[in-house]
């Protein structure tokens, strides 16, 4: 299960690419870099918001999860996890 801050910061950095594309469209639209960075800067809020909020609510929905973790099996190449008594 991730942590807050782990699902936040996925929020930022998809914010983040988000964001550049929406002030990149809405400059090919409109023509204008001031408001292309005010419709930017106000997605970017309410967006990362609504996806801190979109990733907390699908931890708790079970759809599509395995039940149990998969266990690894033990490899030559890891002699040493394995304490002999």
């Amino acid at each position: 299960m991730d942590t807050h801050s782990r699902s936040f910061a996925k929020a930022l950095s998809w914010r983040a690419t988000g964001t550049i594309d929406t002030m990149i469209i809405s400059l090919v639209i409109t023509g204008s870099v001031k408001l292309a960075a005010a419709i930017g800067g106000t997605e970017v809020v309410t967006k990362s918001l609504l996806f801190y909020l979109h990733e907390r609510a699908w931890l708790k929905i079970p759809y599509g999860r395995n039940k149990k973790p998969a266990s690894l099996p033990v490899t030559e190449a890891e002699p040493n996890l394995i304490k002999k008594s």
